[in-house]
């Protein structure tokens, strides 16, 4: 008898869970590792539950050095295992630099593709939850210009599902940020089938003629809500892209989207010098440039640390903005 899939209206942890869970029984090499993930189920409570089903040699509670947890995870990789390391915030990141940089995206190379390094990382980012100081860094462009590593945002519970479990699978390292301020405000259906989503792509979440807006993370929420308002208050055809893998960049869904409407917004969260929106409108540039109505627009974070959570919503784009940056946008291409 073929067991059924369970469905599950689940919020981005349970999504999580599930797809490690399914990792897990499918193959015995997957390991996960990090910092009170076992006994305790994470700070987030991702990993709650899983300690007791797969035991203390898969799930493993580290000491509180991310460092260890990216040397240790390397070295597994390279013997056979498919370690996932969570890092606690993505503000304590920093320290597993020499780690990922040096070793996991270079070994693959190194050896002329003898060893390769099925490594993912684990980490919420992003603001939005009243956090204290190197709790809600949105540094991902800084990872996206190191060749050789996956850098991947799911923006809701499905995407969260299919692209942890492809990231999993894959044979590179994979850098997987989790917009925490997700993820227990949103809910969706989700069926436990063990199917991934690929890892190198765009989604479209919404079609529209007139704009494309292009977002990823928990900025996906005020995009598409800020899509909805210029219908209904406009009349404006908004296709809003969740840019979900920030690198390998997945130009061609972006450039067909902005020739189709002519006009495009990018918005991010991340401080917007170096940001991930420049790398964008540089490639709708070169490709796209005779298709454009208009300048590209963006919405983005301020250079500067996030403020506490006092000022929090300040440094935060919002659906305002957006609307008012789309109307510039328009009204820059009549």
């Amino acid at each position: 008898m073929i067991k059924a899939h369970q469905t599950h209206e689940a919020t981005m942890v349970d999504a999580l869970n599930l797809a490690l869970k399914h990792a897990l029984a499918e193959d015995e090499n997957v390991v996960l590792l990090g910092e009170d993930i076992g006994t305790n189920g994470g700070v987030f409570r991702v990993t709650e539950g899983l300690k007791d089903i797969f035991g203390v040699r898969r799930i493993m509670d580290t000491p509180l050095a991310e460092t260890i947890i990216a040397g240790m995870s390397v070295g597994m990789a390279t013997q056979g295992l498919r370690p996932v390391a969570e890092i606690q915030f993505m503000g304590f990141i920093y320290s597993t630099v020499e780690h990922i940089v040096s070793h996991a995206t270079r070994l693959r190379n190194r050896t002329r593709g003898r060893l390769t390094c099925p490594l993912v990382i684990r980490a919420p980012f992003g603001g939005g939850i009243h956090a204290p100081e190197h709790h809600s860094e949105s540094t991902e462009a800084m990872f996206g210009h190191i060749p050789g590593l996956r850098v991947v945002i799911p923006s809701s519970p499905v995407r969260a599902y299919g692209l942890l479990l492809s990231a999993i699978r894959c044979n590179d390292p994979v850098l997987f940020l989790e917009p925490k301020r997700v993820y227990r405000s949103v809910k969706q259906n989700l069926v436990d089938n063990g199917e991934g989503l690929p890892l190198d792509s765009c989604f479209i979440l919404r079609e529209g003629n007139d704009l494309t807006l292009i977002s990823w993370g928990a900025m996906i929420q005020e995009t598409l809500q800020a899509a909805a308002a210029l219908e209904k208050q406009y009349g404006i055809s908004v296709e809003v892209v969740d840019v979900a893998s920030i690198k390998p960049l997945d130009s061609a869904t972006i450039i067909e989207s902005v020739k189709k409407t002519g006009r495009a917004v990018i918005v991010h969260e991340a401080a917007k010098t170096y940001g991930p929106a420049g790398e964008i409108i540089a490639r709708i540039q070169e490709e796209a440039f005779f298709h454009l109505r208009a300048p590209v627009g963006r919405v983005t974070g301020f250079d500067i640390p996030m403020p506490y959570f006092k000022n929090e919503a300040i440094y935060m784009p919002d659906i305002q903005q957006i609307v008012e940056q789309a109307q510039t946008t328009l009204q820059q291409g009549q």
